[in-house]
């Protein structure tokens, strides 16, 4: 049983030292991103009540949440979700808010499934959430914030995909489709099975240029002349309207000098129901799944009892710390700048060392001398903390220094 509390259960797991540091240290990067556009931090808490995040709410099935129960009988989870809680927040405390909030965040999700081999139940996300504003400017200055996020942390090879649910369901709506029909074909659509759109478009009498459109919707990717195709072979305002968004959004990017990052795909239907128009993911190598998903959601605020446009993101931390190891991304981290070590009659002089080295910004472990450990012992610990130098103070008046990089030691001056 002792060997057992030493583990942890599947689906967690340990950040420590330096692996630990390096991912504050991307956190920090990222969050200061945010701060520069403005948006200032929430935070909600680790549970909320289970309607939080109903089927038309959030992004995890209820079979995937961890459940349990107040003294009440209320039926809460652990937050599987940063969006919806965010929502609940905004509708609380800003009902009667007519301007715009920004708002970004980091915390722990929580997803009780063994559906992805290697997926971890207990994620870090970080993100931001533009409310209030329903402009192609809100939608455009997200991906750039996801963009300069990006490169904060380091990565510089990665792609940002932007769709346009709208698009699809203009389509499905000129072409009468039900919501069973429009769901599987919005899947296999999304799955690229080219075979699949087929079988289901053979049920259905479809004008020629909508069933084309609708056949080739999994290779309309990568390019804005894709948008220029595409506004040829539909009539359909609904989807029109989607077309033009998306059309603005991009050259708004390029605005921002970020086209070289961005790929359009009209393919990418996402499966969350409270998406409501553009929609974007961040890919790179190295990692298995996206970095980054997010989008507008126009009518989820609604369901708390604000009406409020909103647009906004999230960044699997782990996922990107995981693609930022398997590009060799360097992230030095310098835990300790110095360890003082000192015998008991040079106390007093230590604390002043030590407290002088601190207030100049320096990351100092004080430590005072165990006479049955080595100075070998103490040289070795040095170097597990990166610390550039080891103080030795024996007395009051003398000392000596080791540097880590040279291995030599030196009398203070």
């Amino acid at each position: 049983m002792s060997s057992q509390l030493l583990h942890t259960p599947e689906g967690v797991r340990d950040i420590y030292g330096d692996e630990c540091a390096r991912k504050r240290m991307v956190e920090n990067r990222i969050l200061e991103v945010f701060q520069r556009y403005g948006y200032q931090t929430i935070e909600t808490p680790t549970f909320e009540f289970f309607d939080i995040f109903s089927k038309d709410r959030g992004s995890v099935a209820s079979r995937e949440m961890f459940k349990f129960f107040d003294r009440e009988n209320n039926t809460l989870v652990l937050r599987p979700d940063m969006t919806p809680a965010i929502a609940r927040c905004v509708a609380k405390y800003h009902m009667e808010e007519t301007m715009p909030l920004h708002l970004c965040y980091l915390g722990q999700t929580f997803t009780n499934t063994t559906n992805y081999q290697g997926r971890l139940k207990e994620c870090t996300q970080t993100g931001a959430e533009c409310i209030l504003d329903g402009s192609a400017d809100a939608d455009a200055q997200m991906i750039a914030m996801v963009i300069e996020a990006l490169v904060a942390s380091g990565l510089t090879d990665f792609q940002v995909e932007i769709g346009q649910v709208e698009f699809f369901r203009g389509l499905a709506e000129e072409a009468g489709m039900d919501a069973e029909t429009a769901e599987t074909l919005r899947e296999l659509i999304e799955r690229k099975n080219y075979f699949g759109v087929e079988e289901v478009l053979a049920g259905w009498k479809l004008e020629a240029p909508l069933k084309e459109l609708f056949l080739r919707l999994p290779e309309l990717f990568g390019s804005i002349e894709k948008i220029a195709y595409a506004k040829n072979m539909t009539k359909n305002p609904r989807a029109l309207a989607a077309l033009a968004r998306l059309e603005e959004v991009y050259h708004l990017l390029e605005l921002y000098g970020f086209s070289d990052f961005i790929s359009l795909d009209l393919g990418m239907l996402n499966k969350y129901q409270y998406y409501t128009g553009i929609i974007f993911k961040a890919y790179t190598y190295g990692s298995g799944d996206y970095l980054v998903n997010g989008g507008r959601y126009d009518k989820l605020l609604e369901q708390f009892g604000k009406k409020a446009p909103a647009v906004g993101f999230v960044i699997l931390v782990d996922s990107l710390m995981l693609a930022l190891s398997r590009q060799h991304v360097a992230l030095p981290v310098t835990s300790v700048s110095a360890v003082v070590l000192y015998e008991e009659a040079a106390r007093e002089r230590a604390i002043r060392l030590t407290s002088s080295l601190q207030r100049a910004g320096n990351a100092v472990i004080s430590e005072r001398y165990q006479t049955e450990k080595s100075l070998s012992s103490y040289e070795a610990y040095a170097e597990r903390f990166h610390a550039a130098k080891v103080y030795y103070l024996s007395d009051t008046a003398s000392g000596k220094v080791f540097d880590t990089m040279t291995k030599t030691w030196s009398e203070m001056p």
